[in-house]
């Protein structure tokens, strides 16, 4: 049985942004949301290293703490992971503007940062974080009023996110105003190659093909002909390789690096 967020990862797109739904999504959670009142921004205390490392963990739960652990993930390139269509324990105890459960009312965000101090949020992430929240209160019908950081929800007892939460709700406000520029839509299909090159479609998570088989054999991987995550993942790192976006969308572009590496 599919939860009631299915509507996650149709926002964001619309909103120009890159989504990754992890396998499952749709029937994972704790239990049915209640009223959808806003949006809790957290980041995970992870690796320093990776886009988003803690993926598994925000599927799967801590020894203490039953997974999911956020409806989204947001990685460093800016790519939102849905993860749950339902209740997740992310919200913990505390209360903020008159919501005081928000396991039910409110939908967690764990941004990949290590949470210490003098870490830089990259440009891209944090871009990514503003307009997708934005996008999230919108189609809720909620003001950025209900942007609301977790060291708010819980004050003295967590610390995230690391930025300052009156600037960050002024920007996601200038998102949602029109004063700052939406983002430009991803397209769904990449430019054609020129004339003379092979004609190979564009791959994308969630996609079965026998042209994904060709990427999975060149990066060593199970060649099953799914386009999963382990073979987005391998995708974006040959992609960083090549000093190409690291989408993880296979077009024209990213095609020239996989015929390089074979």
């Amino acid at each position: 049985m599919s939860f009631s967020l299915t509507w996650l990862p149709d926002v964001l797109l619309q909103a120009g942004l890159k989504v990754a739904p992890d396998p499952g999504w749709e029937n994972r959670g704790r239990r049915e949301m209640g009223s959808v009142q806003g949006v809790l921004c957290h980041h995970t205390a992870g690796p320093a290293a990776g886009n988003m490392p803690t993926l598994r963990l925000l599927r799967e739960g801590r020894s203490d703490l039953a997974g999911p652990l956020a409806q989204l993930g947001l990685g460093r390139d800016g790519t939102f992971y849905v993860v749950a269509a339902g209740q997740a324990n992310h919200a913990g105890k505390g209360g903020f503007r008159g919501i005081a459960d928000g396991n039910s009312h409110l939908i967690g965000i764990e941004a990949e940062h290590t949470g210490l101090k003098g870490d830089p949020w990259p440009d891209i992430q944090l871009r990514a974080y503003q307009h997708g929240v934005a996008a999230l209160l919108a189609h809720l019908g909620a003001s950025a009023d209900f942007c609301i950081g977790h060291k708010e929800w819980a004050p003295g007892r967590k610390p995230d996110p690391t930025f300052d939460m009156d600037d960050f709700r002024a920007q996601v406000r200038a998102v949602m105003s029109g004063a700052t520029p939406a983002l430009a839509p991803i397209p769904l299909q990449e430019p054609q190659p020129a004339a003379g090159q092979p004609s190979r479609p564009t791959l994308r998570r969630g996609m079965v093909d026998e042209w994904v088989k060709v990427i999975q054999a060149r990066c060593g991987l199970k060649e099953d002909g799914w386009f999963g995550a382990a073979t987005e993942a391998a995708v974006r790192e040959l992609q960083r390789a090549a000093r190409l976006v690291p989408d993880g969308i296979v077009g024209p572009k990213t095609w020239v690096a996989i015929d390089a590496k074979g």
